[in-house]
């Protein structure tokens, strides 16, 4: 099959990831290779019949035995939004487990994510855990990032959140870590040109903080890649459990019916749990760089058949959000930054940088990340 790379704008026939992606091929069909790995590679392996359903019981069981004796027999990290509040249900009422949900505050909740956690803890009777990251080294991380100028700018939450779990999961010898993670609704996972790194790397964390950061980092977690892929893993024996790749996970239903068991709220889109990935992924990314994350999400949809590619054109073709709304959410993440509008504004127009711009490990998680790929561990399309 012949694969060709385009250097003018091309959009694939059959999802809508694009050119936007400088990596991205596409076959005679004008199929894109999102495509082809997700019907090539992802969905002969997942199976959520009763194939899966024997796996995932099986799973439970295993945890259920090793974690005899303790308060918990696993540990859940969950934002209020939509996979990781499903992941939660299925945990407790499908597999028959005693997880702790375990929440980061970062300080950019939403109300809407706030009651949605206190309400599927509360419905489910499980024990909740918020750990809160001290606001002056989270603010002043994240103004480095923006200072950095690179597309990146959800890595410092998504440092915190990987991080604080993770230390607390060894701290207090929890062995399983049960994720959102699934096929269903993540397939199609976002290019690293969008801002999708690879995993946290400690390197391109502490040389941008040192470059822009006004403050010592003393309590700000971060747990690099291999930390938690290898050391974690292979030597503490921690495990990383996807049961929504065992299940039928339907968005629109799973939706249903945690609104109807629990008054759980939808969100008008994926990552709007938070405040600041909201105002990132509808306004930063978008105008700034000319990325638009929705298109992993929707294609994703499409691909799982939850979307037609009619329905992710329409979608796309306008914001999620207002443009007033947009504004002033301009306005309030300076504001909560420390930042004057005018200076997140200068920020905004000036050039556009990438993580290569600085020291990284990049080509080594490369090399991690073709490896799992390899042996089978990892499905989706890693670039």
């Amino acid at each position: 099959m012949k694969l060709t790379t385009s250097k003018t704008y091309q959009i694939c026939s059959n999802c809508i990831m694009d050119t936007t992606d400088p990596n991205i091929t596409f076959d005679e069909r004008g199929w894109c290779d999102y495509c082809r790995n997700y019907y090539e590679n992802i969905l002969p392996n997942w199976h959520t019949d009763e194939r899966g359903e024997k796996e995932l019981l099986k799973i439970a069981e295993k945890i259920k035995k090793e974690g005899k004796g303790k308060d918990f027999d696993c540990i859940i990290g969950v934002s209020g939004g939509l996979d990781s509040s499903y992941a939660t249900y299925i945990a407790k009422e499908k597999m028959g487990l005693r997880p702790l949900i375990f929440h980061v505050d970062a300080g950019w909740n939403t109300q809407q994510a706030v009651g949605n956690i206190e309400k599927l803890v509360d419905g489910l009777g499980l024990d909740l855990y918020t750990e809160v990251i001290n606001w002056e080294e989270m603010k002043d991380v994240q103004v480095a990032y923006f200072k950095s100028q690179i597309a990146n700018m959800d890595d410092p939450q998504d440092i915190v959140f990987f991080s604080t779990l993770y230390k607390f999961a060894r701290k207090h010898k929890i062995k399983y870590v049960l994720t959102g993670s699934n096929y269903s609704t993540e397939c199609c996972r976002e290019p690293e040109e969008w801002g999708a790194y690879p995993g946290i790397d400690k390197t391109l964390v502490k040389d941008i903080h040192h470059r822009f950061g006004k403050i010592p980092l003393k309590t700000f977690p971060i747990v690099d890649v291999f930390t938690y892929k290898i050391y974690y893993k292979y030597v503490l024996g921690m495990d990383v459990v996807k049961p929504l790749n065992l299940v039928p996970y339907i968005k629109k239903d799973a939706e249903k019916l945690l609104e109807e068991r629990f008054g759980w709220q939808k969100f008008v889109h994926k990552h709007h749990e938070s405040r600041f990935t909201r105002f990132y992924e509808d306004y930063w990314m978008p105008r700034k760089f000319g990325y638009e994350k929705r298109r992993a999400h929707f294609s994703s949809l499409i691909l799982t058949n939850q979307m037609t590619r009619d329905e992710a054109l329409e979608r796309i073709s306008k914001p999620e959000m207002d443009e007033q709304f947009l504004i002033q959410e301009f306005e309030y993440v300076a504001n909560k930054l420390g930042l004057s509008v005018e200076e997140l504004q200068t920020i905004f127009d000036g050039k556009n940088k990438t993580y290569r711009d600085y020291k990284n490990k990049r080509f080594l998680i490369g090399l991690g990340a073709r490896a799992m790929k390899i042996l089978g561990l990892e499905k989706r399309l890693f670039r």
